[in-house]
């Protein structure tokens, strides 16, 4: 059965930050995802994980200025992205998270040649310092609905990227959501794909709210996630349409139900 985490910057989002470690328990939770929130004492975060039995998986590097969504591929700006991966790597050792998703950031599409190359370098950099830490880095293709000018649209460059750059601690975050706008076929392209996964995230399509409606049959993707013999978590990355409790029948079959 797929186990499901709850992703702490989109459920349980009525509440204050560190109130939401604890509304996730309690709503049957056994693990939580994060991204960028660096404004919060890892130590105030390691607290939270404790008190409530919680695993933590992975978070994200930051977003940097305005409107970049990361800078892992953005040429003349390997400096900062260093400095982003550092942050973001000293923050998951100290909560004891397993993955840090490096944001590519968006890129005009005459840039693109040289973003390649620096995307490359920027991840294998970054990889060599992870894997001294036991942590893998996770790449997440972003459809270019949601963010025109991404760098990273598809899982097939992403596996491609992997398959070049030679670091076996890289791994594709496959968000079914993205997937879905960006190719479909989902379930034969995760199989494909399969050994460049490291982690599963899931919602809605065209809305992304609770896994239950829209293009997508979610059970029939567990059920093949399963059978696929995928072991790793399905993140919860979802708009809940009210408060996340209200919404969370959909999860019951997979065993998130309210603790006692």
């Amino acid at each position: 059965m797929p186990r499901l985490a709850a992703n702490l910057a989109f459920l349980f989002n009525d509440r204050p930050f560190l109130e939401r470690f604890g509304a996730a328990a309690a709503a049957g939770f056994a693990a939580v995802e994060l991204q960028a929130h660096y404004d919060t004492p890892p130590s105030a975060v390691r607290a939270q994980l404790d008190r409530h039995r919680l695993t933590v998986l992975g978070i994200n590097t930051s977003g940097g200025r305005e409107g970049e969504l990361g800078l892992a591929a953005v040429p003349g700006r390997e400096a900062d992205f260093a400095s982003l991966f550092r942050q973001a790597l000293d923050y998951a050792v100290a909560i004891g998270a397993v993955s840090v998703h490096c944001l590519a950031g968006t890129v005009p599409p005459e840039r693109r040649p040289a973003a390649e190359k620096v995307f490359a370098d920027n991840l294998a950099r970054a990889a060599d310092l992870a894997a001294a830490q036991n942590i893998k880095l996770l790449i997440e293709p972003i459809n270019p609905r949601d963010r025109p000018d991404y760098f990273l649209t598809r899982a097939e460059h992403a596996a491609d990227l992997i398959g070049r750059i030679g670091r076996p601690n890289i791994k594709i975050q496959f968000d079914f959501y993205h997937a879905q706008i960006v190719g479909g076929d989902l379930i034969r392209r995760f199989e494909r794909h399969l050994p460049f996964i490291g982690h599963v995230q899931i919602a809605a399509v065209p809305s992304r709210a609770e896994p239950d409606e829209g293009e997508v049959n979610y059970p029939a993707v567990l059920a093949a996630l399963d059978k696929l013999g995928y072991a790793g978590w399905v993140g919860c990355e979802y708009r809940p349409r009210g408060r996340t409790e209200d919404g969370l029948s959909w999860a019951k079959p997979f065993g998130v139900s309210p603790r006692a």
